[in-house]
């Protein structure tokens, strides 16, 4: 028998030493050319080990191989905390990140899909208008002409004229955004009153603050004239007049009308990182509307007159993907073979990963978490690429059960091509197609970053873990269900694919909304419930946030801790900030200091100054209740809420923010703990807990369940019991079985996604839907509670 070749040799990814964010000396070795799953409960270390340790490697190796000069173009990568990583190959990472909220960009445009539909165009549609460019949105027409001066020499000059054009297919009026943005008047002031009597509804406008005295005393209004009777000239300068040096009281200032001036403070801002108040205010006083001229295409009267056969290209990017590979399907042109097989391939791969309701026309900023994921899976499915490691994050994310087994052929016909797949799952389907699991924990944050376990899934759930004790979980069919104390009706919805849906809502109630991903549940829920005052909504936007922010400032905590710290020693609160007076002046209250290398990677050391607490030295002497401000921001929130509650250290403020914290199962979080190092799942329920401080007696939540591991569904739905019970109505849409089987009424969508959808298959108990089983729903809820 011969010997194996030494190259066969390399069967293992081995990591060695691993200590990224909590892991805590991780040693593991992963199979190739396997599927391993890694399970663990929510913020148990998996995205460290996974995305941060072997996948970040791998990417920085790579860029490593590239020429100093192209290495200073690139992002510089730290190596990871770990002491060997050997076996590695190439990392392609498919991750739960949104896709960007620019308005033009869209489904097509993200998946290239959109750039083959315009070469397409640009040979077979009729008339010919130009080039690709001529049919994209994003390219706007221009031209120009003039002359330049050659110099000869000897007195010799020529004067040559210059003629430059290219056709594009921007509609003007929109820009390619295909909305129009407008700002409701009424919504900023009070006309029928004057500038003296305080007349502005625009948040830090009031009528003693400088931005309202530069206005008053401008000299370009009487201060006694009610707004509503100013001339043409007055209200164009009071709204739009460009910045004009003005005097007031000796100080040379800067008057700008009001509506440019809004634009920059407010409408420039990111609104996810807006403060709750002014986030309100915008969403009162801009409205978007469809753009006039496109009809809400993007795109030149020219770019939709060119058409093949009926069809221009805004048609078809209206279209459902898979009517829309229908119709590729159908053309027949030998000049264009090659590129319509590709686009054939591309848009195939839309209907079999599950996406065939989308158009290429839909903004990309509008898909949700799991959508985003399965369309950057798009360009992997055909590949032709083998011994590559892909590393995805939940895929299952957003996904009907119906849907999951075909995500989980997907997986398998990856790894079947010779590809090593690893998988951050908790979803128990997920996990039983693994041929190597790993558990990590057993807990969250400092109580976790160990390895539980790793073996086969049988192993798993005779090992006694966290993860392998709840992996035959099922949640039981309640015996009674709440009676609903009132509805919420909703009558003719249209909205998207919904088609003319009349129906009630139960208030008083937890009622889950389900169906397939595309049925239109979000479309009935956010679209078409009215929003009066008293609905909070919690969608799946994740939280931004940079290394100097943590839970205490994001949950507005460190307010009331600030204000207790500095009365306690007749100081100003500013002091308590590491982003403000009391900073570290070494670090800037970064509490580390970067040392940039050029090419090579930026180093990250701890301040030997404030021994990386981000506080000045003087700034530490102050103490409340014994303990100076970095030790309170060392605290996990389950010590914060003791600390808080009673004694010289109360404050009930606070202890009101940590409750809430506690309550959505991140009591092992540090209330200094920088929110880029917070996972997916800890991110959704910290946000799950600032919102449970907003008044309003119904509640929407856009699958809660996202990143939770098995162990924490139980908690979510004790918690949603809590609010419930507190008087709320709570309104979920959600795919996890265990949420349905504990509603009180479900509502479920369907049949099939898009314009297979959009109609109401069910409403009533769960209890009643798995009697029937007549939906998909039904279907699967009848075998998850073993009805």
């Amino acid at each position: 028998m011969t010997e194996p070749h030494v190259a066969d040799s390399h069967e293992l990814i081995r990591v060695h030493g691993a200590r990224e964010n909590n892991l805590k000396d991780v040693s593991i070795e992963i199979p190739k050319r396997r599927l391993t799953v890694f399970t663990g409960v929510s913020g148990s270390g998996k995205s460290s080990l996974v995305f941060d340790t072997i996948a970040a490697e791998s990417q920085r190796l790579i860029n490593e191989t590239y020429s100093a000069f192209l290495q200073g173009f690139m992002p510089n990568l730290a190596r990871p905390e770990v002491d060997v990583l050997d076996g590695l190959t190439t990392a392609i990472t498919v991750d739960q990140q949104r896709m960007g909220s620019d308005p033009r960009s869209t489904v097509g445009t993200a998946t290239d899909a959109n750039a083959m539909l315009r070469i397409l165009f640009s040979r077979l549609g009729e008339p010919h208008i130009g080039p690709p460019a001529a049919y994209s949105f994003n390219v706007a027409s221009v031209s120009a002409q003039g002359g330049f001066t050659v110099d000869r020499g000897a007195d010799r000059t020529k004067t040559e004229k210059v003629s430059f054009s290219r056709t594009g297919g921007m509609c003007t009026h929109c820009e390619g955004r295909g909305r129009v943005s407008d700002i409701d008047l009424t919504q900023l002031y009070d006309d029928s009153k004057s500038l003296s009597e305080d007349p502005f509804t625009i948040p830090t406008y009031t009528g003693d603050g400088w931005v309202v005295r530069v206005i008053a005393e401008s000299g370009f209004f009487d201060k006694e004239k009610p707004i509503a009777k100013y001339t043409k000239k007055e209200r164009h300068d009071f709204l739009y007049r460009e910045p004009t040096k003005v005097k007031i009281n000796g100080v040379n200032l800067t008057y700008e009308g009001l509506i440019p001036k809004l634009q920059k403070t407010f409408l420039s801002k990111d609104r996810e990182s807006m403060q709750p108040h002014i986030r309100a205010f915008v969403d009162r006083a801009v409205t978007f509307a469809e753009c006039p001229d496109c009809g809400g295409t993007r795109l030149s009267e020219q770019a939709r007159s060119s058409k093949i056969g009926k069809v221009g290209i805004a048609d078809a990017c209206a279209m459902e993907i898979r009517d829309l590979a229908e119709w590729v399907r159908g053309l027949k042109a030998p000049s264009v073979a090659p590129l319509l097989a590709k686009l054939q391939h591309s848009l195939d791969s839309f209907v079999e990963i599950g996406l065939g309701y989308l158009s290429l026309d839909r903004a990309s900023g509008t898909l949700s978490g799991g959508e985003a994921q399965r369309t950057k899976m798009i360009r992997h499915l055909g590949s032709s690429l083998t011994d590559v490691t892909y590393v995805f994050d939940e895929p299952t994310i957003g996904l009907h059960p119906h849907d999951i087994q075909r995500m989980n052929n997907l997986l398998l016909r990856l790894r079947d091509k010779g590809n090593t797949v690893l998988v951050v799952e908790h979803k128990p389907e997920t996990i039983a197609i693994a041929d190597h699991v790993v558990d990590l924990g057993p807990g969250a944050g400092t109580a976790g970053g160990t390895v539980c376990f790793e073996g086969t899934l049988d192993g798993l759930r005779a090992s006694g873990t966290v993860t392998g004790r709840h992996l035959d979980d099922r949640a039981k069919l309640k015996e009674t269900v709440r009676e609903a104390t009132g509805k919420l009706s909703i009558r003719g919805a249209t909205a998207n694919n919904l088609q003319d849906v009349d129906v009630d809502i139960p208030l008083g109630v937890l009622c889950v909304v389900t169906g397939v991903a595309g049925s239109g549940k979000s479309s009935l829920v956010h679209g078409s419930i009215p929003a009066p005052e008293g609905v909070v909504s919690v969608d799946q936007t994740p939280i931004r946030g940079s290394r100097r922010s943590n839970p205490a400032t994001y949950t507005g905590l460190l307010e009331p801790i600030r204000k207790a710290f500095a009365k306690a020693n007749g100081v100003k609160p500013a002091l308590f900030s590491a982003n403000s007076e009391g900073a570290c002046p070494t670090c800037n209250g970064a509490g580390v200091i970067y040392t940039d290398l050029a090419i090579m990677q930026s180093v990250a050391t701890a301040c030997e100054d404030c021994e990386g607490k981000r506080f000045d030295a003087s700034v530490l002497e102050y103490h409340f209740g014994g303990r100076d401000i970095s030790e309170v921001l060392a605290m996990s929130v389950t010590e914060a809420e003791e600390f808080f509650r009673d004694g010289e250290a109360r404050i009930p403020a606070a202890h009101k923010i940590v409750e809430r914290m506690r309550d959505v199962g991140l009591g092992y979080l540090t209330l200094g703990q920088p929110l880029t190092t917070l996972s997916g799942g800890e991110r959704q329920r910290l946000k799950l807990a600032v919102h449970m401080a907003d008044k309003g007696g119904v509640y929407i939540l856009d699958e809660p369940t996202t990143g939770l591991h098995l162990a924490d569904v139980e908690q979510l739905l004790g918690l949603l019991d809590r609010l419930v019970e507190s008087g709320k109505s709570v309104i979920v849409i959600e795919h996890h079985q265990a949420v349905m089987a504990h509603a009180d009424w479900i509502i479920d969508l369907g049949p099939g996604a898009g314009h297979d959808g959009g109609r109401i298959v069910f409403e009533g108990t769960p209890a009643d839907l798995v009697a029937e089983r007549s939906t998909l729903t039904g279907e699967h809820l009848a075998a998850y509670v073993g009805g």
